[in-house]
């Protein structure tokens, strides 16, 4: 347990450098700043108070000074988490049951835009009064009529699908500024940008203007960093070469596992997952492989070393103005990590990692980043699905609750309410004379308090056909075109016993839970007539994830 101890010790003195303290209720005559940072294909396990080795300080000191969720869930996927994200209802509900240029012709639940029975957080946060901003991926329908100036967001820097790095990157080249697109080299940006970086200078200088005219504000910063092409600036690459390559995925998933048990992250009666089959025995890899898959996983630390070091600026900038202590700030990722590419991932270019590289980190990493789950992004088992949730909040959160963990579940759809409630706003039954689906999640508010959350309806999944529900203990899960599998994910958090066969009548229940939750919230047969929105139709879209 030396490590655990160190650990904490390490935490608080961090948390005492960079975060400042505060009693409850010091604000309560102010309404909070909301800030939400959300991070994309990152895994379970990627950061240091989650486990890993990849130094993370400035965000492991949020969690020192507020609470973390072990068992938080996201959708598997991105489009349909930014969705849930924003609107508090499922992904079909809200028009996102899968990426935005990916449609099922005739279905209200995967027509890829932000459907208008709909209202986003900023949109409710608007009409209370906040001044709303953002700045990263969108990825909500922008092509389809539904881009963030459309949807609440009064001052927005934003990609459209993400993927963006380098001012000189030979990747999708345009941005939006406030509904004007620019190229990604106009100088309104600097002659030198990292993607990361220039999310948060320009979030920062749209949440001054609210600041400096003393209105509360909602900021979203969806960083693209971890999603493939991985990039990174090749000084920062270079901190990392070396420090995979004499261990691999499995004996580093083991230390994650340790070191997540000794935090308290994961139960000691949880073991790990199996490794796939596809995924090569580490020593039995030739140097050269050694070296390309060494330079893979460097790549996403150095990603993840540069998002950490933006948390430290943008707390630093909040305690500087004075909001730090009333702003609820909020750190998630919007799936498990990512196996797309298979065991090898994808490594091409000069110099991977550079502007004009493409890089996948690929399934035997994957593997490592959702330590110690099981499957990965697109997949409803818990590596697909399971998210670090990081919630701070000096003003908000008894001091006694700093570090501490929450292992109650909660979801997505959660948010929204959550945010409501601290806030004073109103989630309205109508918005611009349109009939507005309720809210399905429930306020965290008494999790951060360590008290139980009022939930009264199961939690529950869809995405490419796979499909999950948990109600209590019990999950009931299906990759498609299987059988449902029943797992007790107390007892068994890495579904390593399938109970389906010891308890039919439970499938039959949830499974019949699960079918009606889908018609009521508007989940289409998959594949069904899928199309892009180049007009090609698809027979039937193979999942781009390793089978795991």
């Amino acid at each position: 347990m030396m490590f655990g101890r160190l650990f904490v010790a390490c935490f608080a003195a961090l948390a005492g450098q960079v975060l400042s303290a505060s009693s409850v209720g010091a604000a309560e005559s102010q309404r909070p700043n909301v800030v939400i940072i959300l991070m994309d294909d990152m895994g379970f396990s990627d950061i240091g108070c989650y486990g890993s080795e990849i130094p993370t300080p400035n965000i492991d000191a949020l969690a020192a000074g507020g609470v973390r969720f072990t068992q938080f869930y996201n959708t598997a996927r991105c489009s349909p988490t930014r969705a849930s994200l924003l609107t508090g209802l499922y992904p079909h509900q809200a028009g996102m049951g899968h990426l935005e240029n990916e449609i099922i012709e005739g279905s209200k639940g995967t027509s890829g835009r932000l459907r208008d029975d709909c209202v986003t957080m900023a949109e409710v946060l608007g009409d209370a009064g906040y001044f709303t901003c953002m700045a990263g991926k969108w990825h909500l329908g922008q092509n389809h009529g539904t881009p963030p100036w459309e949807r609440g967001f009064m001052r927005a820097l934003n990609s459209p699908f993400g993927g963006i790095y380098f001012r000189k990157q030979n990747y999708r080249p345009e941005m939006f500024l406030d509904g004007k697109e620019y190229r990604k080299d106009d100088p309104i940006f600097g002659d030198r940008w990292y993607s990361t970086d220039l999310w948060t200078d320009w979030g920062l200088k749209f949440a001054d203007e609210a600041m400096d005219a003393q209105q509360p504000f909602f900021l979203y910063l969806p960083y693209c960093a971890q999603h493939f092409p991985l990039m990174a600036p090749e000084p920062v690459i270079q901190k990392y070469l070396g420090k995979y390559r004499e261990k691999g995925w499995a004996k580093l998933r083991h230390e994650r596992h340790q070191r997540q048990i000794e935090l308290g992250i994961v139960d000691p009666k949880w073991p790990l997952s199996e490794i796939p089959p596809d995924v090569p025995d580490w020593d039995s890899l030739s140097d050269q492989d050694k070296d390309r898959f060494d330079r893979q996983m460097a790549i996403y630390a150095a990603m993840l070393e540069i998002v950490d070091n933006n948390i430290g600026k943008l707390v630093g900038h909040l305690k500087d103005r004075g909001q730090l202590d009333n702003t609820l700030l909020v750190f998630l990722a919007d799936n498990g990590g990512n196996a797309e590419g298979g065991p090898r991932g994808i490594y091409q270019g000069k110099r991977p990692g550079g502007p004009k590289s493409r890089v996948f980190l690929g399934q035997s990493w994957a593997t490592l980043n959702n330590t110690p789950l099981r499957r990965y992004k697109h997949f409803t088992h818990e590596g697909g699905i399971s998210t670090p949730l990081i919630v701070h909040w000096p003003a908000g959160i008894a001091n006694e609750r700093n570090g501490k963990l929450e292992k109650q579940p909660g979801h997505l759809v959660d948010l929204m309410a959550t945010v409501v409630d601290v806030t004073g706003a109103t989630y309205p039954e109508q918005y611009k004379g349109r009939k507005i689906q309720p809210m399905e999640g429930v306020s965290l508010r008494p999790a951060l308090a360590g008290e139980p959350l009022q939930r009264e309806n199961p939690i529950y999944w869809e995405h490419e056909g796979n499909r999950a529900i948990r109600q209590g203990n019990w999950k009931l899960v299906m990759k498609f075109k299987g059988p449902w599998e029943l797992y007790d994910i107390e007892a068994d958090r890495t579904e390593q016993h399938d109970l389906s066969a010891e308890r039919p009548d439970l499938v039959k229940e949830l499974g019949a839970q699960w079918d009606a939750w889908a018609k009521r919230a508007d989940v289409p047969q998959w594949p069904g007539k899928l199309r892009t929105d180049w007009g090609e139709e698809v027979k039937e879209k193979p999942q781009e994830a390793a089978a795991g």
